[in-house]
């Protein structure tokens, strides 16, 4: 989310070789084509800018050579099955230099896994190489795991060792655990102020954290890092503008991944990522730009997005991009507790009805052949609950969920960005819970930057319907500077919105706690991140009880 308007034009812009060659091809290749090119066209779109094998290879660099600290940008685990969690991390001795500091050259990286911080009980070790072509990046898809078990890791090239990671599996497929914490965050643009959330989260007892979108923002961060007004670091022109290259993404993780609040947020617990918008362009719309260039143009620098975001986090290769296209959206279990159904709600929609700009809903916006999903998503989510033996089903997903009326008259207007402009979309959604039976609905959100506790109603316009679900939408960790307890709009959204229970316009976290009772929602948040070191509060906290959808006051 962001002021800037639907169509604001490209600000110039200096393109490796390799990037002005993708901007030239996307011109001549039409949607269609872009994806099913052959193989050697497909180079252009990144689907065979993969390592070499044989005499081509990039050459092996000895470790040894290394003189730096190569482990600059910290570990990271993910998606954690029963008996598999994704190991990260990525080797940068000169983060901000467009090749890390290591060339074109491969690196071979061991890691290992321990039963305890001493690495002194290892239960399996092996060793990867770091190829240039994924910008030195890791991903350990470790199998043969013990299910519901707490793990340590790290890795080391040459001399040098990684920091610790710990990490946990997920319970087994019957197991009937009793309670899962996890934590909810999403967009921490970096010149907004410190990661003050993130320090506060790695030190918090839960089990897995849910990024719902905005990891990375595109947008420039002059040499003083915006609202941190450092002092003692000033950082490289190369992050003074809005990123549109493969090699502007990757230094943009660089930057935001060099922060050790965000380091100890990763290192401490196994995180469950999913893109929102500025991972790759402010509000843009499938193959659709928020600026006016072409969408094969786009498409090329979409491609480049998503393949630094995979590339930068603790992802499986099942969601490693194929030239712009990435399939994001899976399924966890933890036991028979709960079901994750991980939403994607940039890459299929359609485009945002009435210029993106809020408006009341209508012929517009409520046509039945929009979507937010894309409809492949759509049956997948709705046969996945058909199938589901979980007691909570939740949705992880981006963009409110739920209706918001901006203002309290008779046609108030609503955001066109959310599912408020795609209701035939929402409704499909509903309908497709509905007739799953899904008793025990929670649905994560990010996006707004600002803490909300919704009901989900059977109709939103009618406060006496049916509860279907719940809807906790997690403030910024950093987007938006400081913000306020309440906002201007406090009054008139929760006056507009009945089903809206909770709205707070700090900083901060959602924690869920589910049981097989109830679940719990702490709203966690700090008084300021333009300044770091602030202390962490809870703003409220509620809870909803198993098959009594509905959130009251704890």
């Amino acid at each position: 989310m962001a002021p800037t308007g639907r169509h604001r034009a490209l600000a110039e812009h200096a393109f490796s070789p390799h990037d002005a060659a993708l901007r030239a091809a996307a011109r001549h290749l039409g949607r269609r084509r872009f994806l099913t090119v052959t193989a050697a066209a497909a180079a252009l779109a990144f689907t065979t800018n993969l390592p070499a094998r044989g005499a081509v290879a990039a050459p092996q660099r000895d470790a040894a050579r290394i003189d730096k600290d190569p482990f600059t940008l910290g570990v990271a685990s993910g998606d954690p099955l029963p008996d598999s969690v994704v190991l990260w991390t990525r080797l940068a001795p000169e983060p901000f230099e467009a090749d890390g500091g290591l060339g074109e050259e491969r690196v071979t990286v061991e890691w290992e896994v321990a039963e305890d911080e001493s690495f002194a009980l290892v239960t399996q070790r092996g060793t990867a190489e770091a190829h240039p072509e994924y910008a030195h990046s890791v991903h350990i898809d470790v199998r043969g795991l013990e299910p519901a078990t707490r793990y340590y890791y790290r890795f080391r090239t040459g001399t040098w060792i990684s920091p610790a990671g710990r990490t946990l599996t997920a319970p087994a497929a019957g197991d009937g655990t009793s309670a899962l914490r996890l934590a909810a965050v999403a967009c921490q643009a970096y010149q907004d102020g410190y990661y003050t959330v993130h320090r506060h989260l790695a030190q918090d007892d839960v089990d897995i954290v849910f990024h719902l979108g905005d990891y990375l923002y595109e947008y420039a961060v002059n040499s003083a890092g915006g609202e941190r007004r450092y002092t003692d670091v000033t950082l490289p022109d190369v992050f003074n503008r809005e990123t549109m290259t493969l090699a502007d993404y990757r230094l943009r993780y660089s930057l935001y991944k060099s922060d050790p609040d965000l380091k100890a947020a990763h290192a401490a617990h196994p995180f469950v990522v999913a893109w929102d918008d500025h991972e790759t362009e402010n509000n843009y719309a499938g193959s659709i730009p928020e600026n006016t260039v072409p969408s094969e143009e786009f498409l090329v620098r979409r491609a480049a997005a998503y393949r630094a975001y995979w590339e930068n986090q603790p992802l499986r290769a099942a969601q490693l991009p194929q030239g712009p296209d990435a399939q994001l959206y899976r399924r966890l279990h933890w036991g028979t507790l709960a079901q994750f159904d991980i939403l994607d709600t940039r890459q299929y929609r359609s485009d945002q009805a009435y210029s993106d700009r809020p408006h009341p809903p209508g012929p517009e916006s409520d046509d039945p052949a929009r979507t937010m999903t894309g409809d492949a998503q759509e049956r997948w989510l709705i046969d996945g609950w058909r199938a589901s033996t979980a007691l909570w089903n939740v949705m992880p997903q981006q963009v409110c969920f739920s209706q918001r009326k901006l203002d309290t008259t008779a046609d108030a207007n609503m955001s066109m960005d959310a599912w408020d402009g795609y209701r035939a979309s929402r409704n499909r959604i509903v309908a497709g819970a509905k007739e799953a039976g899904v008793a025990n609905w929670m649905v994560l959100t990010g996006d707004v930057h600002v803490a909300y506790a919704f009901d989900i109603k059977d109709d939103f316009d009618d406060p006496q319907s049916k509860t279907l679900g719940t809807e906790i939408t997690s403030t910024s960790v950093s987007s938006g500077k400081d913000g306020a307890e309440r906002p201007a709009n406090w009054d008139t959204y929760m006056t507009a919105n009945p089903h809206m229970k909770f709205y707070d316009g700090r900083r901060g976290y959602a924690r869920v706690e589910l049981g097989q009772e109830a679940a719990r929602i702490d709203f966690r948040t700090v008084s300021a991140v333009t300044t770091p070191g602030a202390p962490v509060t809870t703003a409220a906290s509620f809870v909803t009880e198993a098959g009594a959808p509905g959130l009251q006051p704890a």
